[in-house]
């Protein structure tokens, strides 16, 4: 019988309880708590595999992108119960990418904004109604469906100490100066909880290169700036090819402080901001089952590397 659930939005409770019922039923998969956020829910990692190529994937930076997680979700148990029955995923046998990577993922970075979005957080809840105050600045932004940072008002993805300066200005000249539903990059970079946590847990695994999944636009970001990685535009081209996706240039307003930004200049290896699907936030899950094929030849290439890829070496 299958864990993750497709066919309904998620929320932080019920990602937990996938989590801790994959855990308990794959021997293979582990997880620990990373940190509790604000208000008290968990952000937990999921990590497979015990090969020597480590990656990060991350998802639901932003909470109307909650579809996102569903993404790493789908990919931990299909990967799991593949290398259980000996079969293959993506066309590879299990086994092998376990053996060859090991797989860290932090499913849903910012489990407050999900649940105000998909409705675990309802009206007349005090944080519903602290959150519609802060969201009544900005009455252009549909609420709830269009808020996107934690319950403090601080966009999660804006955290990173990789041009903070410079994205605190360019939002602040588009009007987005103090917290609310998008665009406040805090008081000062990773001054939130969620986003330390997994600065911290991205220095302690150390990877090869990081997927930061967002959506919308079926595009691939992989620069930071004038910096180019070596080996970065190639495994980029790869994703690109086996998902369908363009691999794209950043657009200005929105290239910098994020979290691959960060890991990009941080560790000068290959990060890769995935923009599933098409449409407007949040996607319909109508769309989960073509943006999953879309993306798991991305998930499992991004495992194994490239043969030419240095982090193979």
């Amino acid at each position: 019988m299958q864990i993750v659930r497709t066919d309904v939005p998620i929320t932080a409770e019920s990602c937990e309880r996938m989590i801790l019922e994959l855990v308990q039923t794959y021997p293979g998969l582990r997880t620990e708590l990373l940190t509790q956020t604000a208000f008290g829910r968990p952000v937990r990692t999921l990590v497979i595999g015990q090969g020597e190529r480590k990656v990060l994937y991350t998802a639901a930076h932003h909470a109307n992108e909650w579809i996102t997680a569903l993404v790493l979700l789908r990919f931990a148990e299909e990967l799991a119960q593949a290398a259980a029955d000996g079969g293959t995923l993506w066309g590879v046998q299990a086994q092998n990418i376990l053996d060859a990577a090991t797989i860290y993922m932090v499913p849903m970075v910012d489990p407050d904004g999900v649940d105000l979005v998909t409705g675990a957080i309802g009206p007349g809840q005090v944080e519903y109604e602290a959150a519609r105050r802060l969201a009544d600045r900005y009455p252009q932004i549909p609420f709830p469906d269009g808020w996107k940072a934690n319950l403090l008002g601080v966009d999660l993805n804006l955290q990173y100490p990789a041009g903070w300066l410079q994205a605190r200005e360019i939002k602040f000249s588009q009007g987005f100066t103090r917290p609310g539903p998008r665009d406040f990059v805090g008081r000062s970079p990773l001054d939130q909880l969620e986003s330390r946590a997994l600065a911290g847990y991205t220095e302690f695994v150390d990877p090869l290169l990081v997927l930061a999944y967002h959506a919308q636009g079926q595009e691939i970001y992989w620069q930071f700036g004038e910096e180019e990685v070596p080996g970065a535009r190639a495994l980029g081209e790869e994703f690109a090819r086996v998902s369908g996706y363009t691999l794209a240039e950043v657009p200005y307003e929105s290239g910098f402080a994020g979290y691959k930004d960060w890991f990009i200049q941080r560790f000068r290896r290959p990060g890769y901001t995935i923009e599933v699907g098409q449409g407007v936030n949040p996607l319909p899950l109508e769309q989960f089952p073509q943006i999953y094929r879309d993306n798991l030849g991305i998930l499992v290439t991004a495992a194994l590397g490239l043969r030419e890829d240095p982090g193979d070496r």
